[in-house]
């Protein structure tokens, strides 16, 4: 199953080329496989919790291991890794990349872009819900270790851990770049000390290897018949991370994350579990916390420590990932704009968000109070990862049948095996809907309402303002028959429309009853591409008496910085802007809701609060504060 791949050559340039393979590798190491590697901490402590009711013997043992290993390499190494990241938008991975990649493929089949669309923002709904329980469930499995290593401190395990991930939180205003130097070694110590356990163990007990075999976790489904099923919802919890894999392609390409896994995070995991499974053969009672269990007396303590540092660091992946989604979904108009903060001078993926950094805080605290303990987080935490998942798999089929060579016969079998994969996990999570399921279902819900709200109500105000306008191919002839008075200057007049004269004009002859000397009226489109071709970057169109329209593009991975935008391409056109010259104009509208319009009345009250709430236009797109003049305009939807 292939696909064509594009060159990615703002790689080179973002520091790819420079960096060298080994030093992706480890950074790949570092970031990208933080939430997969901290799973052996409670997987299969989950898989043998009291609800599922296993005994651990050899069938049941080795099944389950069966299972873990076989899920790994369908979901991870085959899905993920082999074809998935075939599905790249110009270099760029992750559920918004890849919807915009498969609404182009569909852009002659307008529904199926719509539906597309809608499927894509319910799945990065869902990523947030899991950027919400993953540092949760993390952190506390860590900290958990305490239960083993010194059970009168049991008490003290979560209020541990919301002041670890508080600390994790707060720190994020100071950028990960100092942090990040850090993960690759760190992690790189984890895998080795996980693959160092697990060989501990399998010497003990070396008839384990057989779980290789996938006639275990056959076995295993027909002697338990459907409760085999539900099981499934704890095995899910090795593969979660899988879609980090993706989501970070662009950080380091698909190669560096193919290596890292397949020769150095994929056995190690595959040891720490198997040595996990020859402590239970040895030792029953050690299903309790079969992780910590199986560390040596003498090292539990620093493996605690280090435990916590693994999970601290995929959480601070986790909520990179969250900050990059935020992101792509303010671009591509899915969400209100945020203030958004970069913390490199250097790398301009290394962003801070407040309002997305705050609001995750606050969830991640409820779901580590509210649920208690890494087993209760356990059953909440597959709905997310697994309709995540089963979505992606949805785009990467629609869009990978228009891109491929693989006869089709082959094609929809392999399709079919990923959907029944990502249907089995699914249901096996959703049928725990009552015992802490519902909560990132319903965080979902919330979510993907807000952002619904939002793409619809900017349509329809958009649709307002339309239709209260004036066209400017007949505005502009009749304003020249006898033309205000023109003062020094340009005036660059900020509209979603070229087509509509920009309510900025309007007051500005209406309350100075003057023009400027050159008069701009400025788009701002957002592609669905990370980075906009320079060829396409700028469009400047002379539309007489020194009027103009001027279309600058964004890929959505990009700084929206219109006056550099301007300055860098001040030759296109024979147009030059002068910074010191220029007055820019822009127009906020105040939106109040009425009925009988477009949305139910409740949504146009959220969109309005939504709207008044959002970051300004002129902020998103760095306008100078001393070079502004904003005017306010209202609006009913």
């Amino acid at each position: 199953m292939s696909a064509n791949e594009p060159s990615h050559a703002h790689h080179d340039a973002g520091g790819h080329a420079k960096t060298g393979m080994a030093g992706l590798v480890a950074g790949a190491i570092g970031v990208v496989f933080g939430d997969i590697g901290t799973s052996p901490l409670y997987t299969l402590k989950e898989a043998f919790s009291p609800h599922y009711g296993l005994i651990p013997n050899e069938h049941t043992v080795l099944g389950i291991l069966s299972l873990v290993f076989w899920s790994l390499m369908i979901v991870v190494t085959f899905k993920y890794v082999a074809v998935i990241m075939r599905a790249d938008n110009d270099g760029e991975g992750g559920i918004m990349a890849l919807t915009a990649l498969t609404q182009r493929t569909l852009k002659h089949n307008p529904r199926g872009v719509y539906i597309v669309g809608v499927l894509g923002i319910f799945g990065a709904s869902l990523f947030f819900g899991d950027g919400v329980i993953t540092p949760a469930i993390s952190v506390l499995s860590a900290v958990e270790g305490l239960q083993v290593a010194a059970p009168h401190l049991d008490h003290f395990v979560v209020p541990l851990t919301v002041a670890v991930l508080v600390l994790v939180f707060l720190a994020q205003r100071f950028g990960t770049a100092n942090v990040g130097r850090a993960f690759g070694p760190v992690m790189i110590v984890w895998f080795l000390v996980l693959g160092a356990i697990g060989v501990y163990n399998i010497v003990e007990a070396p008839q384990v290897i057989k779980a290789l075999n996938p006639i275990w976790g056959v076995r295993f489904f027909m002697e338990h018949n459907w409760h085999a099923v539900f099981v499934l919802g704890a095995v899910v919890l090795a593969v979660t991370g899988g879609e980090a894999l993706y989501a970070d392609m662009g950080h380091f390409g698909k190669w560096p994350i193919r290596l890292a896994w397949t020769y150095f995070a994929l056995p190690a995991l595959t040891l720490n579990y198997l040595g996990q499974g020859a402590l239970m053969l040895n030792k029953p009672s050690a299903v309790g916390n079969p992780f910590f269990e199986a560390v040596p007396q003498w090292a539990l303590f620093p493996m605690i420590g280090l435990a916590t540092a693994a999970t601290v660091i995929a959480s601070q992946a986790v909520i990179t990932g969250a900050y990059s989604v935020a992101r792509q979904a303010m671009q591509l108009g899915y969400i209100p704009r945020m203030q958004i903060k970069h913390t490199s001078r250097d790398t301009i993926g290394q962003i801070y968000i407040p309002a997305v950094n705050w609001m995750l805080l606050a969830l991640v605290i409820v779901s580590v109070v509210g649920f208690g303990s890494s087993t209760a987080l356990a059953t909440a935490y597959g709905v997310s990862v697994t309709g995540t998942m089963l979505i992606t798999s949805v785009l990467m089929i629609i869009y990978l049948r228009a891109n491929t060579k693989v006869p089709a016969p082959l094609f929809w079998l392999l399709a079919a095996m990923f959907v029944l994969v990502d249907v089995a996990f699914f249901y096996a999570n959703i049928i725990k809907f009552l015992d802490g399921a519902w909560f990132p279902l319903l965080l979902g819900v919330i979510l993907f309402t807000m952002m619904r709200t939002w793409r619809r109500g900017r349509a329809l105000l958009h649709e307002e303002v339309r239709k209260e306008g004036i066209a400017l191919d007949s505005f502009l002839p009749g304003l020249m028959l006898a033309p205000p008075v023109r003062v020094p200057g340009t005036a660059i007049f900020m509209t979603a429309d070229k087509d509509v004269v920009p309510h900025g004009l309007m007051h500005n002859l209406k309350h100075n009853k003057v023009l400027h000397q050159r008069n701009v009226f400025l788009t701002v489109h957002t592609l669905g591409v990370p980075y906009a071709p320079p060829e396409k970057r700028l469009k400047i169109e002379a539309i007489g008496n020194d009027f103009y329209r001027v279309l600058i593009r964004f890929g959505f991975m990009e700084v929206h910085d219109v006056p550099l935008a301007l300055m860098r391409s001040c030759d296109a056109g024979g147009v030059y802007f002068d910074p010191m010259d220029t007055t820019y104009f822009a127009s906020r509208e105040t939106v109040v809701a009425g009925r009988h319009r477009g949305m139910p009345i409740w949504r146009d009250r959220l969109f309005a609060f939504m709207h008044r709430n959002a970051a300004p236009a002129t902020g998103f797109f760095h306008i100078p504060g001393n070079r502004l003049v904003e005017l306010g305009a209202q609006v009913e939807i």
